[in-house]
């Protein structure tokens, strides 16, 4: 467990932009090099465009050229898990890593992806 990771994640909830919903989501992305890229949810007021934490900063690492994941951290007033969505995105760019599940005062848990996406459809299934 990184203890910068969860902090990373805890204080991305306070660049969350969440009119909304006022639920405030902090991610943070480990890459195997050390370096923790951050990310927030953004709300839109057409819902289905909202775009959660987890893939804010998984998109926003993809995008800075990185494709080496070896943990995140997920930060919500009450350790909430990552929605379906977010499963499915971050099962096919990081695979099995550990999922640390934090609230405001740090980790409550940690998951590891194939628990949390059983039997996950990916690249392999396209075959």
């Amino acid at each position: 467990m990184n203890n910068k990771l969860i902090q990373k994640a805890i204080n991305m909830c306070d660049k969350a932009y969440a009119p909304f919903s006022n639920y405030h989501v902090g991610a943070a992305l480990e890459l195997h090099s050390g370096k923790i890229i951050g990310g927030c949810n953004v709300e839109s007021s057409s819902y289905g465009l909202t775009c959660c934490a987890e893939r804010v900063a998984l998109f926003c690492a993809i995008a800075e050229g990185h494709n080496n994941f070896k943990s995140m951290a997920i930060a919500t007033k009450n350790d909430g898990m990552p929605c379906g969505a977010c499963r499915q995105v971050i099962w096919e760019l990081c695979g099995n890593i550990p999922i640390y599940i934090c609230n405001m005062k740090g980790l409550v848990k940690t998951v590891y992806m194939n628990d949390l996406l059983p039997d996950a459809f990916d690249k392999k299934k396209l075959k």
